[in-house]
């Protein structure tokens, strides 16, 4: 296949996926306004589809019947299950991986299109940020701390979450299984280890939404003193904040000079635009954050068990292999949605380093068995 004609079929086929995620992102969204900007992010993308099926034509390509891809069939069920805020963040991360796409494509020179790709990059980022209707983005996506280094994204931390509990209980219930195969003994220490595991999650992701939101009140404690004790400092604080937001200097110091009239207005506007913190969501709720945490945990942690309830023994093992072993390969699949990377080597990664683990704690209990 011609190399031009190849890139254009891909380009076509991102816009393709784009089109139909948005137009499901809009369908699930209850807010006029964001259900507004997701139809004007689709209308974009058609314009950018069209604009690529004109170039396979013109080269004596054929335009292939617009399907989406498997990835964007995922997040598009997502959407529709859970609303557009479960997948907001990964599709927020990919139109920022895909934003320089078109800039060394000569095709797209004199056209909007690598600025309209910076645009939604840049829009989807703000919602990602701002975004807090609907429990997946209030708390999902505040689960998992040591997860948030994926950029807030509700659907990766759940899935992140579930991994933890699946290879964590499959190296625990491998390495017991080592030194005893007695069905009793193995369903304990399975059932010990998710419980022992779910709670530690719940308990850590308590305190650290807890402590997160005493933070947040600190600090907006501290701009209320300072605004009572010097209200004119604060008042330039805001007057700099909105120059820089593109106000000119006499319009900004209106309107500081207005806020500052009406203290909570005007502690509303630092805590949003000085710490950057939304006074109507601080943190969300740690009780529902430490339940979503337990869940996702005790629905990885589960899968190496269940197999002991039905069998005995080596067939009891090898089962327990096998179901985790597909559990993995899937949580590596999922995975792929984020990176981009093939199905096939993220999935299999994902079952090799598990299936390590699982066997280097098998043999580990098997030495410790024979010795004690």
């Amino acid at each position: 296949m011609d190399d031009s004609l190849q890139r254009y079929l891909e380009n076509w086929q991102g816009e393709v996926d784009g089109v139909a995620q948005y137009q499901a992102m809009a369908d699930a969204e209850s807010d006029p306004k964001i259900k507004a900007i997701y139809e004007d992010l689709k209308r974009v993308e058609e314009r950018h589809m069209l604009f690529w099926e004109e170039r396979i034509r013109g080269i004596g390509g054929t335009v292939p019947q617009r399907k989406t891809s498997w990835r964007a069939r995922v997040l598009i069920g997502l959407a529709k299950r859970f609303g557009p805020e479960m997948i907001l963040g990964t599709v927020a991360q990919n139109e920022t991986l895909n934003r320089n796409a078109y800039a060394r494509q000569k095709e797209t020179a004199g056209t909007s299109m690598l600025h309209d790709e910076h645009q939604h990059a840049e829009i989807l980022n703000q919602l990602a940020r701002t975004q807090t209707a609907g429990v997946s983005g209030r708390i999902l996506g505040r689960i998992e701390g040591r997860h948030k280094a994926f950029g807030g994204n509700a659907l990766r931390a759940s899935v992140l979450g579930a991994n933890d509990g699946l290879c964590s209980n499959l190296c625990l219930v491998m390495g017991v299984a080592g030194a005893s195969t007695e069905n009793r003994t193995l369903i304990l220490t399975g059932l010990a280890g998710l419980l022992a595991g779910a709670f530690s999650m719940a308990l850590g992701e308590w305190l650290s939404v807890t402590s997160s939101r005493e933070l947040a009140q600190r600090e907006i404690r501290v701009e209320a003193d300072e605004l009572a004790m010097d209200p004119q400092s604060e008042a330039e604080e805001i007057r700099l904040i909105y120059e820089s937001k593109g106000l000119s200097p006499k319009d900004a110091g209106d309107l500081a000079q207005h806020m500052i009239q009406n203290p909570k207005r005007a502690i509303d506007a630092l805590t949003r635009e000085e710490l950057g913190l939304d006074p109507d969501d601080l943190s969300g709720s740690a009780n529902e954050a430490a339940l979503f945490s337990f869940v996702l945990f005790a629905s990885g942690a589960i899968v190496p068990v269940l197999p002991f309830f039905a069998l005995q023994g080596i067939p009891a093992i090898v089962s327990s292999l096998v179901l985790s072993g597909l559990a993995l390969f899937g949580t590596g699949a999922m995975i792929s949605v984020f990176t981009g990377r093939p199905v096939l080597f993220s999935g299999s990664r994902q079952l090799l380093l598990g299936g390590l683990a699982a066997g280097v704690t098998y043999g580990l209990g098997t030495l410790m068995g024979a010795s004690l």
